[in-house]
């Protein structure tokens, strides 16, 4: 599975960009799934809900099942958290991992960056940041600067990168039968 990051400050955008992104990938026939670091403390269930007094009353893992979804909870109980890597162990192979945070992993990473949010470039200090995607120019970057507001542009870069045609399955059969 490749593996790129949309990495930046916290108000860059990075999960509106995501959200544009997964839709156009998947609609060029590439398989994604994401991973989404949160810096916080985060909970997807609700007290009252059966599987949280299954991990209120100490189970490690809850798996929680249905027609149309699963979801793991997974509680560390005092384990270290795990790394990136660890934490791709456990997805079903795909042909993209979008990965948002862990911006100090070293696997390649879009930065998203905006000048309004007043942070420094990640991108000076990380040489595994492979491209830059903001909302205005950016002088003296050693990488491709694409347009944060066309996530079309982001889209190709990725599909380029993942070293796939650029095109769309529709956009591909019509050239073929021309």
């Amino acid at each position: 599975m490749k593996v790129l990051g949309i990495s930046g400050w916290s108000g860059a955008g990075k999960t509106t960009l995501l959200a544009a992104l997964i839709p156009l990938l998947t609609a060029r026939g590439i398989t994604v799934s994401t991973i989404k670091h949160a810096h916080h403390e985060f909970d997807v269930d609700r007290p009252g809900k059966d599987s949280y007094r299954h991990r209120e009353a100490g189970a490690s893992e809850v798996l929680i099942s249905s027609a149309k979804r699963y979801a793991i909870m997974h509680e560390h109980r005092g384990a270290p958290e795990p790394t990136l890597e660890d934490l791709l162990t456990r997805l079903n192979p795909v042909d993209l991992v979008l990965v948002e945070g862990f911006k100090k992993s070293s696997h390649a990473k879009i930065e998203v960056w905006r000048a309004a949010v007043g942070k420094p470039l990640l991108q000076a200090g990380d040489a595994s940041v492979i491209a830059v995607a903001s909302d205005a120019p950016v002088p003296d970057l050693s990488v491709p600067q694409l347009d944060a507001n066309q996530p079309q542009q982001v889209a190709d870069f990725i599909i380029a990168w993942l070293g796939r045609p650029t095109a769309t399955r529709d956009e591909a059969r019509r050239g073929a039968a021309e």
